[in-house]
């Protein structure tokens, strides 16, 4: 499936994403049984658009991996011992790897260049958290001897941070949102401005459900920028049941790589979607997943908001930017903030 990762046009990501349809129809039971009662019949799907999107929900009661994979870790969202948590088991964890190098080096940079700091749970507490995964197979391919993890101790961090700053070294910051905040209170009174932010890349993950009190990404984002004293805070987007990402450069506008897409579906009628601009609920294409399911219905809000014309040749690929908004009511409680619970 490395091909997935050379996707340069609409045609090839179109037949990608039937050729996917079409195989994982007929080798994921769960999935096979969605369509059928759906009445739909896959010989008659010809387009993305007509695609059924899997609802998300399924994760937490069924097994969603193929009949031709065997399982060879998982990973398991966030949640209390008192809450069905989905679990999405991976057949290939190379293939999530290199999902992850690719989409960080096409956005952020080579993984390489960058010292690798998180406000996060360490990967021997969470060994089940995609995030979590995620952010340790970066500090490997980094190999930066000052990588490291830092939730609760924020002196340690405050100090380290310092001593980077004064080297010139180009750091990452990956947090949970309530695990910045906590950061920035504790530096409160403490001068973190002189810090030479042209090289501090903060990356937030999400997470404030039952942390702290509700706020919007906008004022999120404002909030960390002027802590941390930088014009840009970046966001990254994914999920459990996902083995690829999309990031925010700044103003929680996103984008995906050439293998992910987003749709935006009408929450009163999930066989449709809205136009460009209208909120919605977000269907998420995930080619890597191509040993579970690529084509999942997620319980969160966003809308399309490019600010460019998309190109109607087929030789152009289309990359929407969207945003983020929050979850649909009445959804369950996700989210990275109940990592440490």
């Amino acid at each position: 499936m490395s091909s997935i990762f050379n996707i340069q046009t609409e045609t090839e990501f179109q037949q990608k994403c039937l050729e996917t349809f079409r195989y994982q129809y007929e080798n994921l039971e769960v999935y096979r049984k969605f369509v059928d009662y759906l009445s739909i019949n896959p010989r008659e799907i010809s387009s993305v658009e007509e695609i059924p999107f899997l609802p998300i929900e399924m994760f937490k009661n069924h097994l969603v991996l193929d009949k031709n994979s065997s399982a060879e870790n998982y990973f398991q969202s966030s949640g209390t011992t008192q809450m069905t948590r989905s679990k999405h088991y991976i057949a290939d964890l190379g293939l999530y790897e290199q999902s992850i190098y690719e989409s960080f080096a096409q956005f952020i940079g080579q993984p390489e260049e960058y010292i690798f700091l998180g406000l996060l749970p360490n990967y021997s507490e969470n060994p089940h958290s995609s995030l979590i995964y995620m952010v340790d197979f970066l500090m490997k391919k980094s190999g930066k001897p000052e990588n490291g993890y830092f939730l609760y101790n924020h002196e340690e961090l405050f100090n380290l941070l310092e001593k980077i700053s004064a080297e010139n070294k180009k750091v990452i910051l990956f947090g949970v949102s309530f695990a910045l905040l906590d950061y920035l209170d504790f530096c409160d009174g403490q001068s973190i401005h002189h810090l030479n932010t042209q090289k501090l890349t903060v990356i937030e993950t999400g997470g404030m459900k039952g942390r702290k009190a509700e706020m919007t990404k906008d004022e999120l984002l404002k909030i960390l920028q002027q802590g941390f004293g930088t014009q840009k805070i970046y966001s990254e987007y994914s999920m459990t049941e996902l083995l690829s990402q999309a990031y925010s450069l700044g103003e929680n506008i996103y984008e995906s790589p050439n293998w992910m897409r987003i749709l935006i579906r009408n929450t009163e009628d999930p066989f449709s979607y809205v136009e460009e601009g209208r909120t919605g609920a977000i269907n998420i294409i995930d080619l890597a997943n191509i040993h579970s399911c690529s084509f999942i219905a997620t319980q969160d809000l966003g809308k399309i908001v490019n600010d460019f014309e998309i190109a109607s040749s087929t030789s152009f690929l289309r990359n929407d930017k969207f945003q983020v908004l929050g979850r649909i009511d009445h959804s369950d409680i996700r989210g990275c903030s109940l990592l440490v619970s």
